[in-house]
């Protein structure tokens, strides 16, 4: 299953609240790149990597493993910081974020680090992707779970609406998508740009199932993660899942929290600081309430 897999709910919450911690020192490092989305998704992939998805850091082309793509790639510094706490790659890596000559681009880039399986930078493609993945494995006669992260901005985009149907027909039922429905984007909420609601309604109208979870409850995570990988083992050419994940964008940053103006942009020295702070006093408190 996964490496260095965690059973807990707290060593889970633990582990979020150290990778939220290395995000922000990844980004004040930078000086550059998007904050808000990483850190609200940050339970999403901790759940994934340490407990729910099949994956081996030792071997990160085992041919039978989970796929993990992630469609909206400037939300790669999540993605970065999980793959280095899961060992896939040195920890002191992370610093180099979208530095000159480091393997840490702004957006994933398939062969630069071992655990990234597309390359990714224009919106909306990851699950077309994954749909091409899926086909191929049926007809190579092989069993294996794609997961696709999704930002809800770029749904805003045809392509996205073209794989929902092509996933349906096909009845890909191996594919599990993951909406991070935080409901901001670079200009402003997703509801004033572009509405996207009644969200799960489309989804069910495109013939998918549906499974909506509060995606900063890491028990809710972990029990929707879960379910759909089971169902998706058991009913490979059924109806493909989406799980819509509310999260707060910025989550654990007071300041951030909520913004859209922390979509784009990354926290200065006396920021990090009052972040780093608080993600502390959290994380004590998890210890606490144990």
């Amino acid at each position: 299953m996964g490496t260095n897999r965690l059973n807990s709910t707290t060593e889970l919450k633990l582990k979020a609240n150290d990778i939220r911690q290395d995000l922000i020192h990844m980004l004040l490092a930078a000086k550059s790149g998007h904050s808000a989305g990483p850190l609200g998704m940050t339970d999403i992939f901790t759940a994934l990597y340490f407990h729910t998805a099949s994956h081996d850091a030792k071997k990160p082309r085992w041919e039978e493993r989970d796929r993990i793509i992630l469609s909206n790639g400037h939300i790669a510094p999540i993605l970065y910081a999980t793959l280095a706490h899961a060992g896939y790659f040195d920890k002191s890596l992370l610093s180099t974020l979208r530095k000159l000559d480091s393997p840490l681009q702004g957006h994933p880039h398939m062969g630069s680090l071992p655990g990234i399986e597309t390359s990714s930078g224009p919106l909306g493609q990851g699950l077309s992707q994954a749909c091409g993945m899926a086909l191929a494995a049926r007809m190579d006669k092989r069993q294996r779970v794609y997961w696709v992260l999704m930002g809800d901005g770029e749904q805003q985009e045809g392509q996205c609406w073209e794989a929902f149907m092509l996933a349906a027909k096909y009845r890909l039922g191996n594919i599990i998508a993951i909406t991070d429905r935080n409901l901001i984007q670079i200009d402003g909420t997703t509801e004033n740009v572009m509405p996207l609601e009644p969200l799960a309604d489309k989804y069910k109208s495109f013939g998918w199932r549906v499974v909506e979870i509060d995606g900063n409850d890491m028990n809710a995570v972990v029990s929707a993660l879960d379910e759909a990988r089971a169902h998706a083992l058991a009913n490979a050419e059924s109806a493909p899942t989406m799980i819509i994940a509310d999260t707060l964008p910025g989550k654990g940053v007071s300041f951030m929290e909520g913004k859209y103006q922390w979509h784009g942009k990354t926290p200065n020295a006396d920021e990090a600081a009052i972040a780093l702070k608080e993600l502390q006093d959290a994380r004590a408190k998890i210890n606490a309430d144990q």
